[in-house]
């Protein structure tokens, strides 16, 4: 049987030049974060798995637990300093059954490598009146400990495996890399060689998510496989 390649946080970070003490997931050790010479981050992130173009909006649809929902990701124009890295903001806003339940920022950089970055959410649950009821889920790199993770690879490798966001028990999605040479079609239309990857996070034990990414497209699909029944699919994009 084939190993994967673990890659961890502070393995990862080796790729930019930093300063300051990055913790090993599952320590509460302070992040002072990557402080990179300007060569060290791009000013977009270009990634062909995960392009963010500005004034990009990729609209998805598809069921969460039998409720129809959509979802609207809108690259934004504007940038949040985190850590010392301009990162670019993205506003996702999910709607239940037409409702809108979840809306959250979300903060990318890439690295001079490729890598892309996860640098924090600041997400808000809705009840079906716009009150917030739940800010579960949000945390910024850098604050109680929280680190930023890796959200897509430069050069994907079968059996690559990685954490994509660290706060204790806030925050500690992982993904595997399955396959880069899959097909599916979705509203938008078919693709092949689209990356695969599993995904899972150790705060809702068994449940298992895949998700495909066409390069030049992005985020295409997404399939609850273990744990729940949830699917989303890309529809549209508009610029």
């Amino acid at each position: 049987m084939r190993s994967f390649r673990a890659i961890s946080i502070s393995a990862v970070l080796a790729l930019v030049p930093f300063s300051g003490a990055i913790g090993q997931p599952g320590h509460r050790t302070k992040s002072t974060g990557p402080r990179p010479a300007p060569s060290g981050w791009a000013a977009e992130v270009t990634n062909p798995y995960f392009p963010l173009q500005p004034g990009t909006t990729f609209h998805y649809t598809g069921e969460r637990d039998g409720v129809p929902s959509t979802d609207d990701m809108e690259v934004t124009r504007q940038k949040k300093v985190i850590l010392g890295v301009r990162c670019t903001e993205v506003h996702d806003q999910v709607f239940a059954d037409g409702v809108l339940s979840e809306d959250t920022l979300d903060w990318y950089a890439q690295d001079s490598s490729g890598n892309v970055w996860y640098f924090g959410e600041d997400t808000k649950e809705l009840d079906a009146n716009g009150t917030v009821i739940s800010t579960e889920g949000s945390w910024l790199a850098g604050v109680n400990g929280a680190q930023q993770g890796i959200i897509m690879e430069a050069h994907p490798k079968v059996g690559d495996r990685y954490q994509q966001e660290f706060s204790v028990g806030v925050a500690e999605d992982m993904a595997q890399v399955l396959g880069l040479n899959k097909s599916a079609c979705v509203l938008y239309g078919c693709f092949d060689d689209l990356l695969l990857t599993k995904e899972w996070t150790p705060l809702e034990k068994g449940v298992t998510e895949h998700k495909y990414y066409a390069a030049g497209v992005g985020f295409i699909l997404a399939n609850v496989v273990k744990g729940g029944d949830e699917h989303s699919e890309l529809v549209s994009i508009t610029r």
